[in-house]
């Protein structure tokens, strides 16, 4: 079995205008720089997947998003040009259709590593999600794919405990708040703090039954790979062990990076793979491996697709 990588043109039918840092640019450089290398040692683990647009789409998406969310999305979709959805959030004729197959992707990766078809899988999707809330866009972000993809695996396939781990340089508070009451869905979220959306504290750990699923490590500008890597190292095998997870969700942002523009971690590519290592590791030890990766951020095109690389190495490791 192999590594999935899903990509669809519809992703790049997003258009966020020429000077947004998440741009269709992304997700070019990365079929550059992996699909363009034809017969590499990487490409050879990576079976390539273009998803289909799942038959029950809403029915998933309205697992996480209101309906009256979902109608305005239908309903806004400029003719030409661009809105915007918040100050950060462009709409284009085309951003629907991406957002819609971007779910449909993570979707189709959940599918064909619970059928055996895969071992793991990354999604080379956009637009990203963790930051889009129940009922509103926000931060880029329009659906919440990593959320739908949890409710889907626990409806779908009746695997009660999800684990998701959100590495990417801004706090997922649309992750968080979706599951923020939920026991049977972990979050852990590194990030840097203070900064964007302002949330992400370590006394946010959940409230009512939630409480304690919840794990936020709130992490200073200058944080680098060593320092980062031991404190998953000492925290994320005691939370595998103690939430005992069925399946692993990642929000894989690469905006950590040192060279990335948004933000001020020390974060490098070696660092990714590192943290990749970790987290599969913990998931062949707890849940047979299941790991579908989704991507956040990441804005410095070359620190992006070197990033992405080595996460896939990784993951595809024989």
């Amino acid at each position: 079995m192999k590594t999935g990588y899903i990509t669809h043109p519809d992703f790049l039918a997003h258009d966020t205008g020429d000077d947004h840092p998440e741009s269709p640019k992304r997700l070019s450089v990365l079929d550059e720089h992996i699909l363009g290398q034809a017969h590499s040692p990487l490409q050879d683990q990576l079976k390539i997947i273009t998803p289909k647009r799942n038959s029950a789409l809403y029915r998933w998406i309205s697992e996480i998003h209101i309906p009256s969310y979902i109608d305005a999305l239908k309903n806004k979709i400029p003719k030409t040009g661009r809105i915007y959805l918040d100050a950060d959030t462009p709409y284009s004729p085309g951003s629907l259709k991406a957002a819609e197959m971007a779910v449909s992707g993570v979707l189709t990766a959940v599918d064909q590593v619970m059928d055996g078809t895969l071992n793991n899988a990354f999604c080379a999707l956009r637009p990203p999600g963790h930051h889009a809330e129940p009922d509103r866009a926000m931060g880029f972000c329009l659906f919440n794919n990593v959320a739908v993809a949890a409710r889907y695996i626990q409806k779908k396939y009746h695997l009660p405990k999800v684990f998701i781990i959100d590495w990417d340089v801004h706090h997922g508070n649309g992750t968080q708040n979706a599951f923020y009451d939920d026991a049977s869905v972990f979050y852990l979220s590194s990030h840097q703090f203070p900064c964007y959306p302002g949330t992400g504290s370590t006394k946010e750990n959940g409230r009512g039954l939630g409480e304690g699923t919840t794990l936020n490590l709130p992490l200073r500008a200058g944080t680098n790979d060593a320092e980062l890597l031991r404190i998953f190292e000492k925290v994320l095998p005691d939370a595998f062990a103690t939430f005992q997870p069925d399946f692993i969700l990642i929000s894989a942002g690469f905006d950590a990076h040192r060279d990335d523009p948004l933000a001020a971690l020390e974060i490098t590519d070696t660092g990714f793979a590192e943290m990749t290592n970790i987290v599969l590791s913990l998931a062949e030890t707890h849940c047979q491996g299941r790991i579908v990766s989704c991507l956040e951020g990441g804005y410095h095109l070359h620190a992006l697709a070197q990033s992405v690389k080595k996460h896939l190495s990784v993951l595809s490791k024989p």
